[in-house]
């Protein structure tokens, strides 16, 4: 007779908090450090793995049921949360030794794999108490799968708070410490006094660790810091600061009255620049002639709106021309304490003019919410260089570049005002030559379709381009837009300074440089020019927001994605990823199948499995490409990509474990079809909430921070609630059913979840955001379908064992080989 299942108690709870709290953590916090020291699109890779590492837990407890008896769970699961806690460390002290190289040669390949292996180990782990959690305790799935969810919720918000103390390194150790208090309670609730000294040991000493290593980090002198980053090693600092979406660093003394200029690094890559300024705007005449300022010299006492206020740079050089004001807007508020706080004396503290006001907040959702109207709205080289929270998902898109956002900026001028907006002309490939100018056709596609749409019929006569050359290699262009045609003495304005400065004409409306451009510049929009370069340079829309993203379908049908530059990598690296994760998804799923052929998974226990299978494949499947899709609309909306995380996955998660918590109340056990009902009311619930949401995310973009907030949280409630039962509902009807695998079930939904934590970038990249949520949708249709399969051969195995004698009761045997 099968040993009796133990009774889950409230250590219990707690130990599955605490482990999938800390999960959750180390998942973005592993996004924000990858955005440090791997170029920025490998940073959602993290998510990937993670949810890898944890399927593969769950397939350790199916495919060793030997190892994970049912009535040795307790000890089971403080040992593994134990190794989960140590794992974290090693393996991430490890893993910052890895010179990451993402290029196509055997080296490369190596590092790449070598850095996939090593972070995954701890997840294994992990998965393993999870997956034993959820199938060792079938009489309390839907709490425990609810604390599962609200743990990894609030692991979410914990973690955006802890960014403000603690940097990368020191908070990976920390949530070691977490995961090491995990398995603390899973001991104390085994009653194994060994274990629970053990794993209060590893905690304390993690935590110690963690805060000691904070403090010197400080001073430069942390013993676990960053080592590689973008294939190089990492150097001391004068300054290092980290947040949620940032690592900011300043190589330069400012303390040397030879240093001009300090360079802000961001995430290792991207940078911004701060002039050494007294106050005499005498000393910053040079500022005068850059491209990037050529709106400020047809447009004096004007009032500007600077987006992405860096190291002050464009802040500046509209004082240079006398404004009436000049507003700037910075996402990153460690960037604007940075330039008024500890560089204030070096920038000139140029908060203090009277003329200026510095706001911390995201451009598009600022301008919307205000009334004000500018002569000048000013983006230069505001880039995507570094994975934000909303990056780390969804790869590369960018609210500022989109149709939508720039008839918001035309809005935003007043009558004859320019949205200029700089980016970069032309590069150098390896072997010298230039190279096509894609981002200045993009810009351009960009600003002809705003136009279009807005009912401009020639908009040759809105819209003028300059370029220069930079010291670094680099040629810049100034794409000047203007919801009015220009005047004459604008463009001879223009001329004369372009002549005096030795600026390129790139764009007038008598000359052009590009016959693409040219051609772009039509009447009638950019369309049929848009398929004269190989590129996708079609104008992004919120929908499609990924304006740095240029390979499209073709470039994989050609081959060019072989090409490893700066407009293939990106996709490059989520081809491979994707090819990696379907074959390790079908290594998951097949070889258990040829593994388990043993009398415990015969013919007939297969056939009563395979609805299962499928079932838990469309609910992993759904729940990560509606979570991912509603991530990347949301992010814009909200306005940060810090609320963007932390509302969507905070409110997807707690939802989701409420949810779970009332499949009690809605589903009863000796009626299996209550099962379907609350499947058909997710795909309704999802079909609605997908169809209002963009319009009235429209509507509402200039609502104050706190309202947007709420009607996201709105938003997201009755889905989320919805979203959290299909698992718990699924696992009770396996457990319930002879012969059914949930440990190799737990499996398969973490597998399809790898899958689908890939698919909804590729999806969105080439079809659209709403054409990935559609398809979560669809999944979920297909899960619906097996729950009716399912529900209807229970019924006919109740209706049998009503014709056959009673037979003496039998314990639940959730896990099987």
């Amino acid at each position: 007779m099968p040993a009796r299942l133990p009774r889950a108690r409230l250590a219990t709870y707690v130990g599955v908090f605490l482990v999938t709290f800390s999960s959750l953590m180390l998942e973005i916090g592993l996004t924000r450090i990858f955005s440090v020291t791997m170029w920025y699109h490998f940073a959602f890779v993290a998510i990937s793995v993670a949810l890898f590492g944890l399927t593969a837990g769950a397939l350790l407890v199916h495919l060793l049921p030997s190892r994970f008896a049912p009535e040795r769970v307790k000890d089971q699961l403080w040992r593994a949360a134990l190794a989960y806690s140590v794992a974290v460390a090693v393996c991430f002290t490890i893993q910052l030794q890895i010179p990451f190289s993402p290029r196509l040669t055997p080296g490369g390949l190596l590092s790449v794999l070598a850095t996939c292996a090593v972070i995954s180990v701890p997840f294994v782990f992990s998965g393993v108490v999870v997956c034993l959690v959820l199938t060792r305790f079938p009489g309390r799935v839907n709490r425990l799968y609810a604390v599962d969810l609200i743990g990894a919720g609030l692991g979410c918000i914990a973690l955006l708070a802890l960014f403000s103390w603690f940097d990368g390194p020191s908070l990976v150790i920390l949530i070691a410490a977490l995961a090491g208090l995990g398995a603390l309670a899973f001991a104390l609730d085994a009653g194994h006094r060994g274990g629970a000294i053990a794993a209060g040991l590893c905690a304390l000493t993690l935590g110690g660790f963690a805060v000691v290593n904070a403090q010197l980090q400080q001073d430069g002198r942390a013993p676990l810091h960053i080592v590689w980053v973008k294939e190089a090693r990492d150097t001391n600092h004068a300054i290092e600061r980290w947040n949620a979406f940032s690592r900011l660093t300043i190589d330069e003394d400012q303390s040397d009255p030879d240093v001009n200029v300090l360079g802000i690094v961001i995430d290792s890559t991207a940078g911004t620049a701060v002039q050494r300024f007294n106050g005499d705007l005498s000393t910053t005449d040079h500022l005068r002639d850059e491209v990037q300022n050529l709106a400020h010299q047809i447009r004096r006492d004007a009032d500007v709106f600077v987006i992405g206020v860096g190291g002050g740079s464009d802040v500046l050089s509209a004082l240079e021309f006398e404004p009436r004001s000049v507003t700037g807007v910075e996402i990153n508020a460690d960037t604007l304490d940075l330039l008024t706080g500890e560089l204030g004396d070096f920038s000139g503290h140029l908060d203090r003019d009277p003329a200026v006001r510095l706001v911390n907040d995201e451009a598009r959702s600022y301008l919307a919410r205000t009334d004000a109207r500018y002569d000048i709205i000013q983006i230069s080289l505001i880039d995507t260089w570094a994975a934000t929270g909303a990056g780390a998902f969804a790869l590369t898109e960018n609210s500022l570049y989109t149709t939508q956002a720039w008839q918001l900026f035309l809005d935003r001028l007043q009558p004859g005002g320019l949205l200029s907006v700089t980016r970069f002309l032309q590069t150098v490939d390896a072997d010298g030559n230039p190279t096509e100018p894609l981002e200045t056709y993009r810009t351009v596609a960009l600003a002809a379709e705003a136009l279009r749409e807005r009912g401009v019929t020639d908009p040759r006569q809105h819209v003028v381009i300059f370029s220069h050359p930079t010291s670094y290699g680099v040629d810049l262009a100034t794409v000047m837009v203007s919801p009015d045609p220009l005047s004459p003495t604008d463009l001879a304005q223009l001329r004369d300074t372009a002549a005096e400065n030795d600026l390129g004409t790139v764009l007038t409306p008598d000359v052009s440089s590009f016959d693409t451009i040219t051609a772009l510049m039509a009447p009638g929009g950019p369309g049929p020019a848009l398929d004269r370069v190989k590129a996708d340079i079609s104008p992004p829309t919120d929908d499609r927001p990924f304006f740095f993203q240029m390979a499209d379908v073709d470039t994989f049908l050609h081959g060019d994605i072989l090409r490893d530059d700066f407009i293939t990598r990106p996709v490059l690296v989520l081809a491979m990823l994707a090819a990696t994760v379907l074959i390790l998804a079908a290594i998951c799923i097949a070889l258990p199948l040829v593994l388990g052929r043993n009398d415990r998974l015969d013919a007939a226990n297969r056939r009563t499995s395979r609805p299962f299978f499928t079932y838990f494949a469309g609910i992993g499947l759904g729940f990560l490409l509606l979570e991912v899709a509603q991530l990347q609309r949301l992010s814009s909306f909200l306005g940060h990509p810090v609320y963007g995380l932390a509302v969507v996955l905070f409110s997807v998660l707690v939802f989701s474990g409420i949810g779970s918590m009332l499949t009690e109340r809605v589903v009863r056990d000796d009626r299996p079809s209550s099962a379907i009902a609350p499947l058909a009311a997710l795909i309704v619930v999802a079909s609605v909430s997908g169809a209002i949401t963009p319009g009235l995310l429209h509507r509402m973009a200039g609502s104050t921070t706190p309202v947007r907030v709420a009607l996201a949280v709105a938003l997201l409630a009755p889905m989320a609630t919805a979203m959290g039962m299909p698992f718990s509902i699924g696992m009770r009807l396996a457990a319930a059913t002879p012969g059914v695998p949930t440990a190799y079930l737990w499996g398969i939904n973490g597998a399809t979840s790898v899958c689908a934590s890939v698919l909804a970038v590729v999806i969105a990249l080439f079809q659209g955001i709403s054409t990935a949520f559609w398809c979560g949708c669809a999944a979920y249709v297909i899960a619906l379908a097996s729950m009716v399969a399912i529900t209807r051969a229970a019924r006919r195995r109740a209706d049998l064992a009503s014709m056959e004698p009673p037979e003496s009761p039998r314990a639940p045997e959730p896990v099987s080989a």
